[in-house]
């Protein structure tokens, strides 16, 4: 479940209301939801509880999909999809295959994504931006010279800046998902303590004190 309260239908204002018909038709998300991908649909309902912050999301799909972009659709749906494989939200990376598919990429390259460095599908530029999303994401932005440059024979600076501001505004949307266990990221941490087995033995810890008592003597 969502770590955040749910908007119901009835109490989402305008845009919600109207988003959440487009998505579940007549259904209240809160009390059926799923939506046509097989997601809970409780990034909507959630997001809803802030709703000129609801709007600003619904602006921010708005602009990646205008027609103003100059940035090839299959260049950004790299981007969104390694963005949440690097982040780790199953949501984002989940959804963004989906779309890949949608804008004409084949196959091996979608498959390709998640091991894309030594992956021999890709074109110069789309390894360009691969990597250049992977400096976003997991370098936070810290960005080498040899692949900025490596962007710009590919890209114009408008398309750079597109693709920079696309891939930023997935990272968020990707922590946001695993930090209020949204959609796909509902999941438990998987880093936890392992019990021992009992009675087999010393523990590592004991071995390790035997090893340090050896060292001093």
């Amino acid at each position: 479940m969502p770590r955040l309260r749910q908007v119901h239908a009835t109490d989402a204002h305008e845009l919600a209301q109207t988003l959440y018909g487009m998505l579940f038709g007549e259904r209240d998300p809160v009390d059926e939801p799923g939506t046509a991908t097989g997601s809970p649909g409780d990034w909507w309902t959630v997001t809803a509880l802030v709703p000129d912050l609801f709007d600003h999301i619904v602006g921010g799909f708005g602009f990646y999909r205008s027609g103003n972009r100059l940035l090839d659709p299959q260049l950004r749906e790299l981007g969104q999809t390694r963005t949440g494989w690097a982040r780790g939200s199953q949501f984002v990376y989940s959804q963004h295959v989906k779309a890949c598919r949608e804008v004409g990429l084949p196959e091996e390259k979608i498959q390709a994504i998640r091991a894309w460095a030594v992956a021999d599908v890709f074109s110069a530029t789309e390894r360009a931006v691969l990597a250049y999303t992977d400096a976003l994401v997991l370098q936070g932005g810290r960005v080498p010279d040899e692949v900025f440059d490596a962007l710009r024979v590919e890209l114009s600076e408008e398309e750079i800046l597109e693709l920079t501001y696309i891939v930023c505004t997935y990272e968020m949307h990707a922590t946001m998902s695993k930090a209020l266990r949204l959609e796909f990221d509902d999941v438990d941490d998987p880093i936890i303590e392992v019990p021992g087995p009992e009675g087999v033995g010393p523990s590592t810890m004991d071995a390790m004190r035997v090893v340090e008592d050896l060292d001093a003597g």
